[in-house]
């Protein structure tokens, strides 16, 4: 089969497209003939080397990627075999190979793919999509909530938008540059800026003064404080990334001033999200909702589709910024 592997950590130049070994399904697994396998920023992380919460660095060569969907054509022992042909999408978790024709999975992982959505958008909802729906538990959205999300035009931040509007809430995005903030309205935002403008900041208080009830933060750095400085007293600050490279970590006088405005930050992420879900199988939880959601058609993921040749450039473009939505490999 053709697959990307990575021989060294470093550069996306590092991901290579080559012939790899048909993967064979263990006791409990099957093997999902890869339709789409989704590309996430902790996969850029992970090529370069760097490690940390929560996935482990992998052993070399690998073939990276965690999320796919596909049809079920081989089994393990003692795998159900009403599983057989189906098309299913599925997280892999830490055990990664999905840039590839094929991949193997745990049966207990699968989720058949709902009617109506083709297996990109599966890939989307069921990593991307339950993410979101997890960080939302901390919003409480309604039609008083003014949200403002960042990176408005990425594969969360177009669920954010998405889900926001059906709350009844009023959506400020931030997005970088004319093309995004397009994408932003057509999404339902109803105020998009470009973050990459000098006066956005001033844009948005002409717009809102009485500020946002709630942020949406997935880039951190100079973008967060001015965010920071437009949300209404009480607001919540909800942290779920970083992608200017570093969260933003207030002064002491910043966060006097904060607390002062009864501000209050949430890292929304890991544990505190699994546990605020209530189940034996928070993730499994998050993934059904999620796909439940595409396939009601109340969130509708939006998906960069590149040819799985392509993986260099789909790792570039996402660490440059150059993506919209849920990044995807198509075999």
């Amino acid at each position: 089969m053709k697959a990307i592997r990575l021989h060294a950590f470093g550069p996306a130049e590092n991901l290579t497209h080559e012939t790899a070994p048909l993967p064979t399904p263990a006791p409990g697994q099957v093997r999902v003939r890869v339709a789409a396998a989704g590309v996430h920023l902790l996969d850029t992380a992970l090529r370069q080397g760097i490690q940390g919460p929560p996935a482990p660095l992998p052993e070399l060569p690998t073939i990276p990627g965690r999320e796919v969907a596909g049809t079920v054509d081989a089994l393990g022992p003692g795998t159900d075999p009403a599983w057989l042909g189906r098309t299913v999408v599925t997280h892999l978790g830490f055990r990664p190979g999905g840039y590839a024709e094929y991949a193997v999975a745990d049966a207990g992982r699968l989720h058949p793919v709902p009617d109506g959505l083709d297996p990109a958008e599966a890939v989307a909802m069921i990593g991307t999509g339950r993410t979101t729906l997890g960080i939302l538990q901390f919003a409480g959205l309604g039609p008083h909530s003014v949200a403002l999300v960042t990176a408005a035009a990425g594969g969360i931040g177009t669920l954010l938008v998405q889900y926001a509007k059906n709350a009844g809430a009023t959506v400020i995005a931030l997005a970088g540059g004319p093309a995004k903030t397009a994408l932003a309205t057509a999404n339902g935002a109803d105020l998009a800026l470009d973050y990459t403008a000098p006066d956005w900041a001033d844009a948005l208080r002409a717009h809102h003064p009485a500020g946002a009830t709630v942020l949406f933060d997935s880039v951190g750095g100079d973008t967060t404080r001015t965010a920071l400085a437009l949300l209404a007293p009480g607001a919540r600050h909800l942290v779920h990334g970083w992608s200017s490279g570093a969260p933003y970590t207030p002064t002491d006088t910043e966060r006097a001033a904060l607390d002062a405005r009864r501000i209050t930050t949430h890292h929304v992420l890991g544990p505190a999200m699994l546990q605020a879900v209530g189940t034996p199988d928070p993730l499994r939880t998050l993934e059904t909702r999620a796909l439940a959601e595409a396939a009601a058609g109340r969130l509708r993921p939006a998906v960069q589709r590149y040819p799985l040749a392509q993986a260099a450039r789909a790792h570039h473009d996402l660490e440059s910024r150059a993506t919209t939505g849920k990044v995807v490999l198509e075999p």
